[in-house]
């Protein structure tokens, strides 16, 4: 993941935990500045269609993507939209990439979910010819229905993950209730140099 971000040309804060985090370790980050896919995903829909760019959506499973599509297409008629499932095997990740080369996106959307999305871009980002990449999580299982798109006033309280949660229990409980646990000595190391340098 630390290469991934290394990589990036963008970086930007989706989770209101992040905000809280980094407000007390004293960084001025407004509630305002976090934002999620779930809230850029229709207006990015809307000028991709209205610059006539090309769209290209890889993530979901098998038939999801597709059916997001067509609504999209019925939202937006004039985009330009391809889609690609992202249950695949690694054996046939050469001829998606082609698939990909082929279209030629201007935009490339990867919602394969956190970390299998940034691993994917990593592995072959030096193949992918897109404007911009992103990633994009379940933003297409949303639009298709098939999961439920979580309230955006939980969203701005930061109790999205609390929806998600209750929405998805044995998908997300590992996520949400206990890898997060992993990163109380990183807390600690940077609780530490706060106090340290206010000393």
């Amino acid at each position: 993941m630390r290469m991934f971000y290394e990589r990036a040309d963008i970086v930007y804060i989706d989770d209101m935990p992040l905000v809280y985090w980094a407000r007390l370790l004293g960084y001025p980050v407004l509630r305002e500045q976090r934002v999620t896919y779930v809230d850029w995903t229709q207006p990015l829909l809307a000028m991709t269609a209205a610059e006539a760019w090309w769209l290209f959506y890889l993530g979901g499973k098998s038939g999801v993507a597709a059916r997001a599509a067509d609504i999209i297409c019925q939202q937006y008629p004039t985009l330009t939209i391809a889609t690609h499932h992202g249950y695949f095997p690694p054996e046939e990740n050469d001829t998606i990439v082609a698939t990909i080369a082929a279209f030629q996106p201007h935009i490339l959307l990867v919602g394969m979910g956190m970390p299998c999305q940034e691993h994917w871009i990593l592995d072959n980002l030096d193949r992918l010819t897109a404007n911009v990449i992103l990633t994009a999580g379940a933003c297409f299982d949303y639009i298709a229905g098939a999961i439920p798109t979580p309230p955006r006033w939980m969203g701005r309280m930061g109790l999205e993950w609390l929806y998600r949660l209750i929405s998805e229990p044995r998908r997300l409980g590992e996520r949400y209730l206990i890898e997060p646990w992993a990163l109380l000595p990183l807390m600690i190391a940077d609780v530490q140099r706060v106090f340290l340098k206010k000393k």
